[in-house]
């Protein structure tokens, strides 16, 4: 290869939806803007977003390419690439694939936090596994999903990308990602047409950017690095992940892009150095090789610096288009160029994109893909109380029913960011669920009460009169990651101004954690009529809505749960399944408090003069429609050597009158060991389903992944001392309940 086809590999420069244009007849024609890319380096190495659909790249249904047309919008791109190609080198297709395909016509699922809530894995592989094979149906080739960052600020806009604030629980999620999208490769290492290699974003330490801003700094410690931001990565890695994109953030002063410890030490480091021995492909995030020449001086030596680093693969900067100037200046050895291109045919090969250029695999049932998103969204559902027992609601006694609030009709701010615009009639209100499922003899009355944001208290009147006229109000509330054609954005997709009813997502981070004022106004206004009201949260992040806590029958949050999640919302409402989520991150009772994540150090944690410190709902909280009591765990073998395994058990007992889920919860303590501990740490869960009254004994299997801790040297490793093992159904309740001890030997 030429040195001018070696660095086209490494680019990708074009927004995939610059590439074509669609004709009013329907059919695709290429862009000039493509010829003169391709031209450039006599291929192209990858092109971002072909598929993509949203407000940003401004295309919908009446220009982009649908389920039907876009295999031939792929093959039409592919064929003249290669045409172009001197060697014949395909082009790579990348695809956002963040809770399902964000294309037209792409099954949404529920947002990260929502599967975080399910805490099942297996739900979430499958679900995985089914938007992988629409990328691949649609001619779509590597998969970028979110799974790394850890929401350790909910601030943050983003924090409904992550699986929740917990580091284990974020890796198991993310070897169930892994498994179900890149599925079981052949003997040459080669995936499954229906299946995608996937690029795990973001490495590290995004979700602990100071004050909750995007992309600003990040005051890591490199403990703090290693026990919470770093293991999800290095689950994802062991189960096989193709690819990973370096962060915007920076750690300790040095940008990920330019990490090259992180990168080449950490990440690609042979394992008798502590590193993980990654062989995959390493993206940079939107421009962030550009952002580099903020310390370098110029594109030409920041995009050396990011290569030099660890980066295969640009995403839209400049900086990488230079590097044949940069091998020339001495900037960059050709032979670490080698080692990226090298890198890009692995995976092209792979994918057996050489051999097979244009095949596309079966569309999967849109139904199948309904289903699952459907599932997700009932496994997350969170109730937080239940006074009264208020639910499920007894239609044989509740007759008449408010459906209230600005998220009751409608389903456009269900479905968190990263979505492309969806066919009218997608998806289920809870409105529309409500009406659908409840009895005929059921009268419900609807009103919207006021928006999302804004201080109209116009409309409350009216739903406090639909409230004072009802057997129970059901007041559906909270925020929304909806993008509009108003939206600005920034070069990299970010919201730069939030506009309409936005108040998530990337670039809407807030300051306070409040709903809007109406919000507040109209939930006031509706609990004083004396009706119950169950309050349900639909949102992308843990506001702080400390009277519900306090005046509601009944709390549920439903995180952003995706086009159908009026239906699962309703269906748990009104008892036709129960709830089974459980708070993946601690609920705040204000901003001010923050941060009130489980497992900070172990020291004396006190409160304020003015508040309370202990957040309004703990991580792992999520009520049933029946009680569980848990017994005293048993460890067998009674002590452990380093290495060992152990099983830990305990008794569930199912003690209510109805069938249900409980997730068991087994946290660590750590008593004596070498370095600072905290207070509790996660290490294993396992989900219980019991009839009324049935008792079963759950097993735990403790090994080293389970009970190893970040020693001094900041390797992970079993450490001699003493733990206390602790089994509930929350973080709060694992602090309350008898632990028992076990002593690690040397």
């Amino acid at each position: 290869m030429t040195l001018r086809e070696k660095v086209g590999q490494l680019n990708q420069r074009m927004y995939g939806w610059d590439a074509y244009r669609r004709r009013p007849d329907g059919e695709f024609e290429l862009t000039r803007a493509l010829y003169e890319e391709t031209d450039r380096f006599e291929g192209l190495g990858a092109l971002y977003g072909l598929l993509r659909a949203d407000a940003w790249s401004g295309v919908d249904h009446s220009t982009g390419a649908d389920a039907q047309t876009g295999p031939a919008l792929a093959h039409l791109v592919q064929r003249h690439v290669l045409e172009r190609s001197r060697l014949g080198i395909p082009t790579l297709f990348v695809e956002e694939v963040p809770h399902g395909l964000m294309a037209l016509d792409g099954t949404v699922l529920p947002v990260n936090l929502a599967v975080g809530a399910t805490w099942d894995p297996d739900l979430y592989e499958r679900a995985a596994s089914h938007a992988a094979a629409e990328l691949r149906a649609r001619g779509g080739h590597l998969a970028l999903v979110s799974a790394l960052d850890i929401a350790r600020d909910p601030r943050w806009g983003r924090t409904e990308e992550c699986f929740g604030e917990d580091p284990y629980l974020a890796a198991r999620l993310t070897e169930a990602l892994v498994r179900g999208a890149q599925g079981d490769m052949d003997e040459q290492g080669r995936f499954s047409s229906d299946k995608a290699p996937v690029v795990l974003k973001h490495f590290a330490g995004q979700g602990a950017t100071v004050g909750g801003r995007n992309s600003a700094e990040s005051e890591l410690g490199p403990r703090e690095l290693h026990e919470i931001h770093l293991p999800a990565a290095r689950a994802g890695v062991r189960a096989g992940a193709a690819a990973v994109m370096a962060a915007y953030n920076e750690v300790d002063g040095i940008p990920c892009s330019a990490n090259g410890p992180l990168l080449n030490g950490l990440l690609r480091g042979s394992g008798d150095r502590g590193g993980w021995g990654f062989e995959g492909l390493v993206m940079a995030d939107g421009l962030a090789v550009d952002r580099l020449a903020r310390i370098t001086g110029d594109k030409v030596s920041a995009g050396a610096l990011a290569l030099n680093s660890g980066i295969d693969l640009s995403l839209w900067d400049e900086g990488f288009t230079h590097l044949a100037e940069a091998v020339e200046r001495g900037l960059v050895k050709e032979s670490v160029l080698d080692t990226a291109v090298s890198r890009v045919l692995t995976l092209k090969f792979r994918l057996g994109l050489f051999e097979h250029p244009y095949v596309t695999p079966e569309l999967p049932s849109a139904d199948a893909g309904r289903s699952l998103s459907t599932a997700l969204a009932r496994s997350a559902v969170t109730l937080l109380h239940n006074k009264a027992g208020v639910l499920p609601v007894d239609q044989a006694r509740i007759s008449r029913i408010a459906v209230l609030g600005p998220h009751s009709a409608t389903t456009a701010h269900q479905l968190g960011d990263y979505t492309a615009p969806q066919r009218p009639g997608t998806g289920t209100s809870v409105l529309a669920a409500l009406r659908d499922l409840t009895h005929q003899e059921t009268e419900l009355r609807y009103a919207q009460g006021c928006a999302l944001t804004g201080d109209d208290l116009s409309g409350i009147p009216e739903a406090v009169a639909a409230a004072a006229a009802s057997d129970l109000a059901v007041l559906v509330l909270g925020g929304s990651s909806a993008r509009t054609p108003d939206t600005e954005f920034d070069a990299n997709g970010a919201a730069r101004t939030a506009v309409s009813e936005m108040t998530c997502g990337e670039g809407v981070d807030l300051a306070d954690l409040r709903l809007g004022r109406a919000q507040h106004a109209l939930l006031d206004a509706v609990t004083a009529t004396g009706t119950p009201a169950v309050v349900v949260l639909i949102q992308g992040r843990p506001h702080a809505v400390p009277e519900a806590a306090e005046h509601a029958a009944a709390l549920l949050t439903a995180w952003y749960p995706g086009p159908w999640g009026g239906e699962a919302i309703a269906e748990i409402l009104l008892g036709h399944t129960a709830p089974t989520g459980h708070l993946p991150v601690s609920v705040p009772r204000s901003a001010a408090q923050l941060p009130v994540y489980y497992n900070h150090k172990d020291t004396e944690y006190g409160s304020y003069v003015d508040e309370d410190a202990e957040p309004q709902y703990s991580f792992g909280h999520g009520l049933t429609y029946t009680t569980f009591e848990y017994g005293v765990p048993n460890i067998r073998p009674d002590g452990a050597s380093c290495g060992d395994q152990v099983e830990v058990e305990v008794a569930v007992t199912n003690t209510g009158g109805r069938a249900g889920r409980s997730v068991a919860q087994l946290y660590i303590r750590p008593l004596r060991t070498t370095v600072w501990p905290r207070t509790l740490e996660l290490r294993a869960f396992q989900g219980v389903d019991l009839a009324s009254g049935e008792c079963r004994t759950v097993t735990f299997s403790l090994g080293p992944d389970q009970l190893a801790q970040v020693g001094a040297d900041l390797k992970a490793a079993v450490l001699p001392g003493s733990v206390e093992i602790r089994v509930a159904e929350s973080a709060r309740g694992a602090l309350g309940v008898v632990p028992v001890v076990l002593g690690i030997k040397g």
